[in-house]
């Protein structure tokens, strides 16, 4: 008799043990690890005189820390033109079909050089503040550049880049960050094309300092290109 109710209990435990185990086979997504979200949609803006390839090496970048193809776009524009007058506009609509093609509510900007005038516009007065979250540049003449004056009498691309310019001097005016955007610059102090020390940096930036790099090289750069991806990482 003892041995029977011997019996009766392990075959009580043992079933008891196979209700567990198929209760946590059945449930193992209630445990696993939420799936990363997925990375805000950048906008690579180019420079004067130069076209969306310019940004080969930082696509592929960050193609390769983990963004997609169809998180990467490049605007492409005609450098020749004005700041305030066509390009911030173009910018917008392009901004605008990214948002409606991905389903994103804002998206981070990466300009050089050029660009940095005409994503700010577009951010100060084109109503981009609310549609962008991050904005970059790279060896912007943000202040104006000296060296813009060389083309000034055949482009308006190149006037607005002039210091004291009326583009220059609106993007100057009052607030030089404004919105909820966050802003971040890189400079060499070995730019031939950009005065680094007083042309870059934007109070209210974070100022990064990229060491001596030419004016193009900060398109390539390892060091830039890893911390512009961290800095879109962040808040």
């Amino acid at each position: 008799m003892p041995m029977v109710k011997t019996a009766r209990a392990l075959a009580r435990v043992l079933a008891c043990l196979c209700v567990l185990a198929a209760a946590v086979l059945a449930a193992p997504a209630a445990t696993a690890a939420a799936p990363a979200a997925a990375p805000r949609p950048v906008v690579f803006v180019h420079g004067y005189n130069a076209d969306p390839g310019v940004w080969g090496a930082m696509r592929e970048d960050f193609t390769n820390a983990g963004y997609g193809q169809d998180d990467l776009f490049s605007f492409g524009y005609d450098t020749s033109r004005s700041v305030n007058e066509d390009l911030a506009g173009q910018l917008a609509a392009y901004v605008d079909q990214v948002r409606a093609r991905t389903g994103a509510d804002r998206v981070d900007l990466v300009a050089h050089s050029f660009g940095s005038l005409v994503t700010r516009w577009y951010v100060k007065y084109g109503g981009g503040a609310p549609a962008v979250a991050h904005w970059v540049s790279l060896a912007g003449p943000n202040h104006g550049t000296a060296t813009a004056w060389a083309c000034a009498l055949w482009s308006q691309a190149c006037r607005d880049m002039t210091p004291g310019s009326y583009v220059t001097d609106r993007l100057a005016a009052g607030d030089e960050t404004p919105g909820t955007v966050a802003y971040a610059t890189w400079w060499s102090r070995c730019d031939e094309v950009i005065n680094p020390d007083n042309s870059v940096p934007l109070q209210g930036a974070t100022n990064h300092p990229a060491g001596c790099l030419a004016h193009n090289d900060l398109l390539g750069d390892d060091g830039v290109s890893q911390g512009v991806r961290a800095f879109l990482a962040g808040p």
